[in-house]
């Protein structure tokens, strides 16, 4: 899956604040992502991040 640095992922799954978009903030083994709606920051592993990723909107270099 191509997922790069300021992507923005719309995941399958809502984060408590409501919020499905979370912007790519590294990538590799593990991604760290931070919500869109509150600005929390996790870091999952790439495994879990890809099954529930639903779109890929590519930042615009």
């Amino acid at each position: 899956m191509d997922v790069r640095l300021g992507d923005v992922l719309t995941m399958k799954k809502t984060h408590p604040c409501g919020s499905k978009q979370w912007l790519v903030l590294r990538t590799g083994m593990d991604f760290r992502l931070r919500c869109m709606g509150c600005g929390h920051e996790i870091l999952t592993p790439r495994s879990k991040a890809e099954k529930n990723i639903r779109e890929i909107r590519h930042a615009e270099n």
